[in-house]
């Protein structure tokens, strides 16, 4: 850890700010979507009442416990162990889970370990490791190396290619956002964990063209949305992307971020908890409204249970501690 992260204060900040970043990008998004609230106001600016976690948040809350159990130190059998033991022994998934998430959870129920849990698994390329991940770039800051290392061993229960790769890259991007780097190079370091000959490496080439060619978010908004569309709005190719592209397109701008990712349409709970966790690591907890965190910093539980008796802080406070035993 180098610079700012050599203060104990900022990187609880930081790494706060990530996590309820996260959770408040899932909420809002989430709402983006709905076509109530888009009568009633067609866009989404504020944390309505009614707003809650999603997937999104309960997973990384997943991610962050295991994490916490293992001190770091994961392989896959611990990862599927961690499985087991908070949803199978909770009684499964609740709702709003992805489809690969189900499949994961089956398989392990199957007594099938990873990563085959993961290759026997539908659409184990779309977005729903990288959604989760964050976690692993708050206990490997400024070493986005080792997140992708451990993020590609946490991701292998339920994905496989593209999303495996897509929660590396966010992974290494969080550990770089952590450590008082720019949009661009919290971007990069993430598009390098990505293998250029893959579906998503190819749209991630063809995004930063798009942002090259369209430096105003106005401009690029069409673009991002036709050149990158595909059936499944959540695969990874598609999100993790536009994800990066509104993060770049609006500087890393907390609120900014969260207007444009939030009405993105298509999957904009996960768009939008990829964009709050990288703008809320750079920024801190501070640029979060705390009316809006007092609605997110405890998840709602809809899909995984033991989410809802977890709180967003304290599970950070604990990421800290393995993140300094590991330095």
């Amino acid at each position: 850890m180098t610079g700012l992260m050599n203060s104990s204060h900022e990187l609880l900040n930081r790494a706060t700010g990530c996590l309820l970043g996260l959770a408040v990008g899932d909420a809002m998004g989430d709402l983006g979507r709905s076509d109530q609230h888009r009568q009633r106001y067609g866009i989404i600016t504020q944390m309505v009442e009614g707003a809650k976690s999603t997937d999104d948040t309960e997973f990384a809350i997943l991610t962050a416990q295991t994490l916490i159990d293992w001190r770091g130190e994961l392989t896959l059998s611990r990862v599927a162990e961690s499985w087991r033991k908070y949803i199978l022994g909770q009684g499964g998934m609740g709702d709003r889970g992805g489809k690969p998430l189900y499949g994961s959870v089956a398989n392990l129920a199957r007594g099938m370990e990873p990563p085959q849990t993961g290759i026997d698994n539908p659409q184990n390329d779309d977005d729903g490791a990288a959604m989760r991940i964050a976690p692993v770039g708050i206990i490997c800051p400024g070493n986005p190396t080792r997140a992708a290392q451990i993020s590609g061993i946490e991701a292998q229960v339920s994905h496989a290619r593209d999303g495996i790769w897509a929660a590396q890259a966010i992974a290494a991007s969080i550990a770089v956002a952590l450590d008082t780097a720019s949009p661009q190079e919290i971007v990069m370091s993430g598009v390098e964990q990505v293998p250029a000959d893959s579906w998503l490496g190819r749209s991630l080439e063809r995004t930063l063209a798009i942002c090259r060619k369209h430096p105003a978010i106005e401009d690029a908004w069409e673009p991002l949305h036709n050149d990158l569309w595909n059936p499944i709005h959540s695969m990874a190719a598609e999100a993790i992307p536009q994800a990066y592209a509104i993060f770049l397109l609006t500087g890393g701008d907390f609120r900014k971020g969260m207007f444009w990712a939030c009405n993105f349409g298509r999957d904009a709970d996960t768009i939008a908890a990829m964009v709050g966790a990288m703008s809320g690591a750079i920024h801190g907890c501070d640029v979060i409204p705390q009316d809006w965190v007092s609605k997110v910093r405890r998840p709602a539980g809809v899909c995984l249970k033991f989410a809802a008796q977890r709180d967003i802080v304290e599970i950070t406070q604990q990421l800290l501690e393995v993140a300094y035993e590991r330095t």
